[in-house]
């Protein structure tokens, strides 16, 4: 068993589009790595192949763990279900409580009982980011996942992160250098 996910000699390309030649990083298990690049680099690529959601063209991912979480540039919510239900559909109810917890932590408190298509962007944001966190997972996925949040809701969701994902490999998307140098950690620039 490895001590990391380690990807080796990846290609990937869309059409005559090449998003990765021979690209080969270790990631470590248990740590924060942050991934800054350009827009169209290849960052959400990188995480959707890490993910299994798209399959390589050529290389190896190898050490990724089986149980995963994300959260996605667009927020994936139920919207019928209320913020509550929404969290819960990853948690199961024996983490009610700590579903509760969390969205009030998230300052959505108050709205646990309101269906996801009545929530606002940030809130939505908000509920997609505590439906990751508190999912059972050894790896966590964040791509770009304070996006659209102001700067206290911003901060909270950055803190809630950090508090949770103590024990877990965290992969974070960000083009926020506050947001890079918050979580510290290890750094990947994808071209």
């Amino acid at each position: 068993m490895t001590n990391a996910i380690l990807i080796t000699n990846l290609s990937k390309s869309y059409g005559e589009t090449v998003v990765f030649r021979d690209f080969s990083v270790r990631l470590p298990l248990g740590e924060t790595t942050v991934i800054t690049g350009v827009s169209g680099g290849g960052k959400t690529t990188l995480l959707r192949l890490i993910l299994g959601l798209e399959t390589p063209d050529g290389g190896e991912i190898a050490g990724v763990p089986a149980r995963r979480a994300a959260v996605f540039q667009e927020d994936r919510l139920c919207p019928q279900l209320t913020a509550l239900e929404n969290v819960l559909l990853t948690a199961g109810r024996k983490k009610e409580r700590e579903a509760h917890d969390l969205l009030a932590r998230l300052g959505l408190g108050e709205s646990l009982a309101v269906p996801a298509a009545e929530l606002s962007g940030g809130m939505r944001r908000r509920c997609a980011l505590a439906r990751a966190l508190c999912a059972e997972s050894d790896l966590l996925v964040l791509d770009e996942p304070f996006k659209g949040l102001d700067e206290a809701n911003r901060r909270a969701a950055m803190d809630a992160v950090r508090a949770v994902s103590d024990d877990k490999t965290v992969l974070l998307v960000t083009h926020d250098a506050a947001e890079a140098e918050f979580f510290g950690g290890n750094r990947l620039s994808v071209p």
